[in-house]
């Protein structure tokens, strides 16, 4: 059973984000989920007139383990552990 769930309000707790709040868009694989605007990287493009992509440089969210995630508690304003029972 997964703590966090997709619309989770979570605080990053590692990585270069450290610190930094986001809401859990969608999960990749169980242990991986994509939080918004956070943990971007920028990808190099080829421009495909087949599928009428424009080539150029994009910003991407990545997947981040929940590992490197914890809920965040909007009464003590800070990440807290899941209670599942």
């Amino acid at each position: 059973m997964r703590k966090i769930k997709k619309g989770d309000d979570i605080v990053i707790t590692s990585g270069k984000d450290k610190g930094k709040r986001g809401i859990v868009l969608r999960f990749e694989t169980d242990n991986y989920a994509v939080i918004q605007g956070l943990n971007k990287i920028k990808k190099h493009v080829k421009p495909n007139p087949t599928k009428s992509t424009v080539g150029g440089i994009t910003e991407i969210e990545k997947p981040i383990h929940i590992s490197n995630i914890a809920i965040y508690n909007i009464t003590l304003k800070m990440a807290d552990r899941v209670d599942l029972s």
